[in-house]
């Protein structure tokens, strides 16, 4: 029996994910966590076999988890899960720590097979993504080009993405807990790294981008 940690800040989701992996008879949720907090203090004194983490967790980003995670158990068996594009945020999962990326929006049992296989110790993604994957590990020129998201770092994409939410820089540092002069030097770095030249233009660039990440159609299924 594989005992799993279910992070997500949603509660009926949590519920959710609980009851669907619990009717598996090899799989089990030994605790849920809503946030960073209280997932460190679940993964200590539960020790987990796995995690299955939100992307976003109510003011904090679940790669920041991941990260953790890792450091203090190698090779943890880690599953990010989110409503937010896979095209985006699968690699930077798989980075951080994690072995695999399933959109929110899957069928149960895509999810329930996700678990499973990198429980196995393999790596989870859609076939698209593990295409793209692939193409950069072998450094196909046709993965280069203009500038993109790709080249900022996960807390300057945190930052431009919630920019494209609208968020003023006063309520981006609220709700990444960190200082207004802070998120300011990261949209200055973001403007530098995409070529933008105002604050306008950043705010439209991202309410753009924003926009496209929330709703391209699903990529190809889930292996």
């Amino acid at each position: 029996m594989s005992r799993i940690l279910v992070v997500d800040d949603h509660p009926i989701f949590r519920m959710g994910m609980t009851e669907l992996i619990n009717q598996e008879e090899d799989l089990s949720v030994c605790a849920v966590a809503e946030d960073m907090v209280s997932a460190r203090k679940a993964y200590r004194s539960e020790t987990p076999d796995m995690a299955v983490i939100d992307l976003s967790l109510a003011g904090d980003n679940g790669l920041d988890l991941v990260k953790e995670f890792a450091a203090e158990r190698k090779n943890f068996p880690m599953l990010v899960l989110s409503m937010h594009e896979e095209s985006v945020w699968a690699e930077r999962a798989i980075r951080a720590g994690a072995k695999g990326y399933v959109m929110k929006k899957e069928a149960s049992e895509s999810i329930i097979s996700a678990i499973k296989t990198v429980l196995r110790g393999k790596i989870h993604v859609s076939e698209s993504m593990m295409a793209h994957l692939l193409d950069k590990f072998h450094v196909n020129p046709a993965c280069h080009g203009a500038q993109t998201v790709d080249i900022l770092t996960d807390r300057e994409l945190e930052v431009f993405r919630l920019i494209g939410t609208g968020l003023s820089t006063r309520e981006i540092a609220e709700r990444m807990r960190l200082g207004i002069k802070t998120i300011g030097t990261y949209r200055e770095r973001i403007k530098q790294k995409l070529n933008i030249k105002s604050a306008a233009e950043l705010s439209r660039q991202a309410v753009l981008w924003t926009e496209k990440e929330c709703f391209t159609p699903a990529s190809g299924e889930v292996l």
